[in-house]
This record gives structure tokens, C-alpha cells and sequence, in this order.
């Protein structure tokens, strides 16, 4: 765990399981929170699935593994996955440098655009965090 403040994005929405979404014309780019790379600590492998597949909301997309352990990737909307982050194969350790812009994990073309709306602002995301609701 480092010793940086906790960066909350307010220009995406979160999973209760520490996923980010972002728009970004018609595609949702996806990742891990700031507060989930520090609990993770050192990140050593991140699998992602292949383009192409359908990404379905709530579910595992993928795994992120750290020193400290793996820990299954959701997905915060249904889609087809258009896009991975090549970069994690060779640089894993992106998703703690930047997990908000390099260390992003996949990019959706959602079905369901109604999904977006039902996650988690990033205020009421920290509040949950800080109020322990969240771990």
C-alpha cells in the first residue's frame, strides 16, 4: 500500500467491486480503481479476455493478480469487448502507475447504455470506501 492519497475519478462511475467505467464517445473503457491497485499492492499479471467476446455486467472479464493475491475482474456493463490494453501483457505494473489512464483494461461497446447509470457516482463510491461499507 502506498502512502498516496486515494484518487477518485468524478468523470466515471464505479462497481461496488472496485471497477471504473468510462465513456468515451460510444465505447465504455474499463479498469481498477486507484483504491483497488493500493489494496492490491504490486500488480504482477492481469489477464484479459479476447476481442470480441461479450462482456455481461456484474460478471468476471478477467484476473488481476498482485503479490498479494488474484482477484477476478467485472465487467460494470454488457458488451462486446472491442479492445484490449495490449500494455498489461508486457507492463502489468501500469495498473498501479496509472490506473485511471494507462493501466485501463478493456474498452466495450455496450448493449445497454441504461447500465452506466445504475453504478456508483465517485462520491458515494469514497463514502462507501471510507465508511468501511466497502473493502
Amino acid at each position: 500500500m502506498s502512502d498516496q492519497p486515494i484518487t477518485y475519478k468524478t468523470d466515471r462511475k464505479y462497481l461496488e467491486s472496485h471497477e471504473w467505467a468510462k465513456q468515451e464517445g460510444d465505447l465504455i473503457v474499463i479498469g481498477v480503481s486507484d483504491y483497488a491497485q493500493n489494496q492490491l499492492g504490486d500488480v504482477v499479471f492481469v489477464e484479459l479476455p479476447v476481442v470480441g467476446k461479450e462482456a455481461q455486467a456484474g460478471k468476471a472479464f478477467g484476473v488481476v493478480e498482485s503479490v498479494k493475491a488474484a482477484s477476478d475482474l467485472n465487467s460494470p456493463v454488457s458488451g462486446k469487448i472491442v479492445a484490449i490494453n495490449e500494455n498489461l501483457a508486457s507492463d502489468p505494473a501500469l495498473v498501479n502507475q496509472d490506473a485511471f489512464g494507462g493501466g485501463w483494461m478493456i474498452k466495450v461497446k455496450p448493449s445497454n447504455s441504461a447500465e452506466l447509470g445504475k453504478l456508483l457516482d465517485a462520491a458515494t463510491y469514497q463514502k462507501k470506501i471510507e465508511s468501511g461499507e466497502l473493502h
